[in-house]
């Protein structure tokens, strides 16, 4: 499955006045701040979120919010967001915003 075209647009929108830069990875889109993923249009459906490890106990309670498994277990760095939750900007940007804010939070990669 390819990534959602329509939620990749969104994520630019969102992210209009950012300095990003876009990758194909894992299937998907990802948007990377700084070098350091924030958030991608998953190539599986939905929406990959780049968090705090520290708030995934928390951040899994959130509506739509599930575990990132890339084969080895669920990556406690990381929150998939189901599509369906992501119907209205202020959810999206929500999502969005805790994605950025990890990622400029970290070392900037060269």
């Amino acid at each position: 499955m390819a990534y959602d075209e329509d939620l990749a647009n969104r994520l630019r929108e969102q992210l209009s006045g950012a300095s990003y830069t876009e990758k194909k990875m894992f299937g998907g889109l990802a948007f990377l701040i700084g070098g350091n993923m924030s958030v991608a249009a998953s190539g599986q459906g939905g929406l990959l979120v780049r968090i705090d490890p520290g708030e995934y106990d928390a951040l899994l309670k959130e509506p739509g919010a599930g575990p990132m498994d890339m084969g080895r277990g669920p990556m406690r760095g990381w929150l998939r967001v189901d599509p369906d939750v992501l119907t209205d900007e202020e959810t999206l940007r929500a999502w969005v915003t805790r994605g950025v804010s990890y990622a400029q939070s970290l070392p900037a990669k060269k």
